[in-house]
């Protein structure tokens, strides 16, 4: 039950990023996730998934490091 592949289609452009988060539970990955949708423009986060076997959970997000959220304290990369 692992992340599909990261294709050049999903990082084809400088500022573009693909995030694989693991955390030990959902609740601090949603909390990551949600601070990088906060500083940057994201996809927001994926599903989260527990893979059979393995410790945590994983989630996906695509962020836009050159493109700051409305209203984010953080200057552009």
């Amino acid at each position: 039950m692992g992340m599909k592949p990261i294709d050049e289609q999903h990082i084809a452009e400088p500022g573009l990023v693909v995030l694989d988060i693991t955390g030990g539970d959902e609740d601090t990955v949603r909390a990551v996730a949600a601070a990088f949708e906060a500083r940057w423009a994201t996809s927001g986060i994926g599903p989260v998934r527990r893979g059979p076997g393995e410790p945590g959970v994983r989630a996906r997000i695509y962020a836009d490091i050159l493109r700051t959220r409305r209203g984010s304290p953080y200057p552009t990369a």
